[in-house]
């Protein structure tokens, strides 16, 4: 059978990754396809780099539009990244009736359902395992392998950067200016940190999971989204003493009301498989109601590990592209007549979210502020689960003595939570701004 003909987009990280690994595994990657998968064309503006990766292996070009063009590419692999160019060319691919891989989640996180759309109309393929978690199958995982499921949630630390982050504070003690520097220095954290730090890249990729988990069209605008900016040493300290450690997880859970859809640094019992992934690793758990608890681990980024996601899709497409749209798996796992739509099962607004909560208060060392303040979270029926008191910083002559007060709740409501924290904070007791910081048992 003929090969495959691939037009790749781009020859960074990813691209390099991709043909390095299509070359040395060509021959396995046959016996799995049934036919090779071979690049005929790369097109990047730095054609010199370019060609200093593929050699005489493939062409080279300066223009993308070109191998759109080209009627001997079966597929387009977007490679570029970000929002703008990426999409016009992925749409003029559909356009031209090729298949698309795109390891692009904010991409497809913004514009999945116009993509995603054209795709049908066409009769084409749009792959992206390689958008979520890197050389982790999670996108076939929710798509396929549980498909026999309703999903209950899913949870998952995808962004390496921030875990590296969280991990150095935690070891070293350091607060996170400190750490973000030494990210950079390594490598771990781009010059321009903030998709990563701000949690905008794990809600891009969370967005795409909650949309296969729950049959929903792709609504990144509507999720909540807390990077990790805020988090000092010493809650990072306090919740490892109450037996938690913190980490930035991208959340979507079915509630009946909706669907949650956030990401935030969040509480983990330290016996969770979860809260023990350390470093730049990436993992996700999914729970379902006929598997229970499912967890998958691995890198979740980097030059082949991603590449392996993107020539999974590719083997996917060598095997289906002859075959009717029926035989496909659809790019959401839902057949697109059966997705919930938006007002159906909406994403929920964070007032509504249920969780539990950590709470640090810098307060006046002096009788009944510990009354006044569980006072006020017990009319607003939030009950507390511990309470942890700490000396404060030694103070200076005639400001008086302070105290860190950590409070661990049970599930409530955020709204709730929320107007409990402005009238907290409105004492005169309270001597700092309250650190809130949610809480999952992922139980």
């Amino acid at each position: 059978m003929k090969a495959l003909q691939l037009g790749l987009l781009g020859i960074g990280t990813v691209g390099s990754g991709t043909f390095a690994v299509l070359q040395r595994n060509q021959a396995e990657i046959v016996r799995r396809a049934g036919r090779g998968i071979v690049i005929k064309t790369v097109a990047d503006l730095d054609t010199a780099c370019a060609r200093a990766v593929v050699g005489d292996a493939a062409q080279v070009v300066a223009d993308a539009r070109a191998v759109i063009a080209d009627p001997e590419i079966d597929v387009v692999v977007e490679l570029i990244g970000g929002y703008g160019i990426a999409r016009a060319l992925v749409l003029e691919a559909i356009a031209a009736g090729k298949h698309v891989v795109t390891a692009n989640k904010a991409l497809l996180a913004v514009h999945g359902s116009e993509i995603f759309a054209a795709a049908r109309a066409k009769g084409v393929i749009v792959a992206f395992e390689a958008a979520v978690a890197g050389g982790i199958p999670i996108i076939k995982a929710l798509r396929e392998g549980l498909t026999a499921n309703q999903v209950q949630w899913v949870a998952g630390i995808i962004n390496g950067t921030t875990n590296f982050i969280l991990s150095e504070m935690r070891d070293k003690g350091l607060d996170f200016d400190v750490v973000l520097k030494e990210a950079q220095r390594l490598g771990y954290a781009e010059a321009d940190p903030t998709f990563d730090i701000e949690g905008v890249d794990a809600a891009h990729k969370a967005t795409l999971m909650s949309a296969i988990a729950f049959g929903v069209p792709v609504q990144f605008d509507k999720a909540h989204v807390e990077g990790i900016t805020r988090l000092a040493a010493a809650d990072i300290r306090y919740a490892e003493q109450l037996g938690y450690r913190i980490k930035l997880l991208g959340i979507a859970r079915r509630q009946a009301e909706g669907i949650e859809l956030r990401v935030h640094p969040t509480l983990v019992p330290t016996k969770r498989l979860i809260a023990n992934v350390e470093g730049a690793m990436n993992a996700v758990m999914v729970q379902g109601d006929a598997v229970g608890t499912t967890l998958y681990y691995g890198k979740g980024a980097g030059s082949e590990p991603t590449a392996s996601a993107v020539i999974a899709d590719l083997v996917d497409i060598a095997r289906l592209s002859g075959a009717g749209e029926g035989a496909r798996v659809p790019a959401l796992g839902f057949q697109p007549e059966a997705l919930a739509q938006a007002d159906a099962l909406p994403i929920l607004p964070i007032e509504q979210v249920l969780t539990s909560f950590y709470l640090r208060l810098r307060v006046a060392d002096e009788a009944g502020v510990l009354a006044r303040l569980t006072g006020i979270l017990a009319e607003r029926g939030i009950s507390l689960d511990a309470v942890l008191q700490r000396p404060g910083d030694e103070v200076a002559a005639g400001q008086p003595a302070a105290t860190d007060l950590i409070m661990l709740t049970h599930i409530t409501r955020e709204g709730a939570m929320r107007a409990a924290l402005a009238e907290m904070q409105a004492l005169p007791s309270v001597l700092a701004p309250i650190v809130s910081l949610r809480k999952e048992d992922l139980a």
